[in-house]
C-alpha cells in the first residue's frame, strides 16, 4: 500500500477503535462518531429467555464485522484502541447463558487468540497512541493475560474484585 493511499485511508477513519465492541455496554454514547465499533459477531439475543424478564435484548451491531486477530485496517490507523475481549471459558458459559450472549466466549486456545489480539491492537495503534485494555478475572487471572504481550502498561485500575482496566502507550519506532 502506498503512503498516499495509507494516509488518505487513515483520514477516513475516526480516531478511536473498539476492537471487540459487543453490545457497547461500557460506552456513554454507544453511537459516538469518534469511534469505530468492530466485532466478529453481528447478532441479537432476546434476554427474556435467560431468566431476565423485561430486560432489553442484547444487540451486537458493529460498524465493521471483523476479528480482532485480523483487523482490516492499515498500520498505525488509530490514536486510541479499546480492547475488551471475551473473558469466559466456553465450558463455563452454558448453552443459553446470558454472559455468553453479552460477552462471547474464549476458545480452548485462548492464549494464542489474546496474544494475536494484543499484537493486532498495537499494529493499528499510532505511535504514542493509547490502548485501553479491560479484563475480568472471571475465568483467567490478569497476570496470565498480561504475559501475552511484550508491552507494559502505564497504569491501571480495579473496578471490582475481578474487573481491571489497564492503559498502555505504544512507543515510537
Amino acid at each position: 500500500m502506498s503512503n498516499a493511499h495509507h494516509t488518505s485511508e487513515q483520514r477516513l477513519l475516526p480516531g478511536v477503535l473498539d476492537a471487540c465492541c459487543g453490545p457497547r455496554m461500557m460506552w456513554f454514547d454507544s453511537k459516538d462518531r469518534r469511534a469505530l465499533f468492530m466485532d466478529k459477531r453481528q447478532e441479537t439475543h432476546p434476554m427474556a429467555g435467560c431468566g431476565v424478564p423485561g430486560r432489553a435484548d442484547v444487540v451486537i451491531a458493529p460498524d465493521v464485522v471483523a476479528d480482532f486477530t485480523d483487523m482490516p485496517f492499515p498500520n498505525e490507523s488509530f490514536y486510541l484502541v479499546v480492547f475488551d475481549p471475551p473473558h469466559i471459558k466456553a465450558s463455563r458459559a452454558g448453552k443459553r447463558g446470558r454472559f455468553k450472549k453479552i460477552y462471547g466466549v474464549l476458545p480452548n486456545d485462548w492464549k494464542a487468540l489474546l496474544r494475536e489480539g494484543f499484537a493486532e491492537c498495537f499494529r493499528v495503534l499510532r505511535p504514542h497512541g493509547m490502548l485501553v485494555f479491560k479484563w475480568s478475572e472471571h475465568c483467567y487471572p490478569l497476570a496470565d493475560v498480561l504475559e501475552l504481550t511484550p508491552e507494559k502498561p502505564l497504569f491501571g485500575h480495579r473496578t471490582t474484585r475481578s474487573t481491571h482496566w489497564y492503559v498502555f502507550m505504544k512507543e515510537a519506532a
